[in-house]
């Protein structure tokens, strides 16, 4: 509850400070969000990276189990 009234809050504030009426802040939100965009665009450029190189490493080692498991299957196989 007290999270939804905090939320509440932050928001009614936000829309203040950029309304003209209240604390005109918007050339600063402005200016800010051109500043942001290029640091979240090479942070979220450096998670993908991230994340691709994970996806690669996963793959390998599902190959990897696979090929054992055939070997093993295999040698089972053989042996009965």
């Amino acid at each position: 509850m007290v999270a939804l009234i905090v939320g509440i809050v932050a928001i009614a504030f936000a829309v203040l400070a950029v309304i003209p009426v209240g604390l005109a802040w918007w050339q600063d939100v402005l200016l800010f969000l051109r500043g942001a965009i290029p640091v979240m665009a090479v942070l979220i450029g450096l998670l993908a990276v991230f994340i691709g190189i994970a996806d690669i490493k996963d793959q390998i080692e599902a190959k990897k189990e696979e090929a054992e498991e055939k070997a093993k299957a295999d040698a089972s196989a053989e042996s009965k």
